[in-house]
């Protein structure tokens, strides 16, 4: 059996995600306590006895959900599970970062402040309420990726397909307007549904170009190993292991669109039959099966979920 670890990406946040894994494996508390460090505040306090709202900040939520993946990863390690029983590695936006991290291809404290920087800039490259997102349900990507275009044409801002997540669900992005107008167009094309998501900005548009740049700066300052195991990247759906090859791809995801689907099918056509997905949530594990019912899917999250992924193993 061949295996992929994946990532979650925002919105997989919850408040106590990780404690348990911190509770019993003292690896993982030190992934928090670095964290912790690293940003110089109590992360991990707001992330296990916080306040929802505050977790769900784009700024916070980048890190905390890092952190909770690397946790889970420092706990399979502790059980004899190295990122190189997986093949290759994949994580969905931020989750993209929690990836690289676990294979080793840039330090956890490095990852921490880079995503601190990143949720800051994305919000700070929109002023709220001008930029939006929306799902689109039973339309396929092409479809969705016309109707955006159209949007954008029809109002003169920006529009685009951002989100590629499964077979019957694309996320756009863009300007508020555009957005709006995507829906309805989205509706007339025969869309199961199509509904505006609650985010603070419009993230992988042209509306991210600010925060392009910002991370290409950041980036710029940051030591970049090969990683263990080779990344599947969001903006190419297959593989790279180049350092620099990942810098720039990091750069580029910040306005680029998220290709989980073709990531999968990607990973699916090279022999993975099995997907771990390492930290906070299922949301990456539906979008799979989803996908493809051929791949085997694990979430592994908490104490018990480690030790039911290391009995698996046989």
């Amino acid at each position: 059996m061949t295996r992929a670890f994946v990532f979650p990406g925002q919105g997989a946040q919850t408040i106590g995600m990780g404690r348990a894994l911190a509770e019993a494996y003292p690896a993982a508390q030190a992934v928090f306590d670095e964290v912790d460090e690293a940003l110089g505040e109590k992360l991990s306090a707001l992330i296990w006895e916080g306040e929802a709202e505050a977790l769900t900040l784009t700024e916070n939520a980048q890190p905390a959900l890092m952190a909770t993946s690397l946790a889970a990863m420092r706990a399979l390690e502790a059980e004899g599970v190295t990122v190189t029983a997986a093949s290759c590695v994949a994580g969905h936006s931020l989750g993209e970062y929690s990836a690289l991290a676990a294979s080793g291809a840039i330090s956890v404290s490095d990852t921490a402040r880079l995503l601190r920087t990143r949720g800051q800039a994305m919000q700070a490259a929109v002023p709220v309420g001008v930029g939006a997102m929306a799902a689109v349900l039973g339309l396929d990507f092409a479809t969705v990726q016309t109707l955006a275009k159209r949007a954008a044409d029809d109002t003169g801002k920006v529009c685009q397909a951002a989100n590629d997540n499964d077979p019957g669900q694309v996320v756009v992005s863009g300007n508020a307007e555009a957005v709006k107008h995507a829906i309805e167009l989205a509706q007339e094309a025969g869309a199961k549904r199509a509904v505006m998501l609650p985010v603070s900005a419009p993230f992988h548009c042209a509306l991210m170009e600010p925060a392009a740049r910002v991370m290409a700066e950041a980036l710029s300052h940051v030591e970049i190993n090969r990683p263990a195991v080779p990344l599947v990247a969001n903006v190419l759906a297959h593989d790279v292991s180049q350092p620099a090859t990942i810098r720039s791809l990091l750069v580029d995801q910040i306005t680029g669109s998220v290709r989980w689907r073709e990531s999968v099918m990607w990973m699916a056509a090279h022999g993975v039959t099995e997907i771990w997905e390492i930290g906070a949530g299922k949301a990456l594990s539906g979008m799979i099966r989803r996908i493809d019912r051929s791949v085997a899917t694990r979430a592994v999250g908490t104490p018990d979920d480690v030790k039911n992924a290391i009995e698996s193993m046989g």
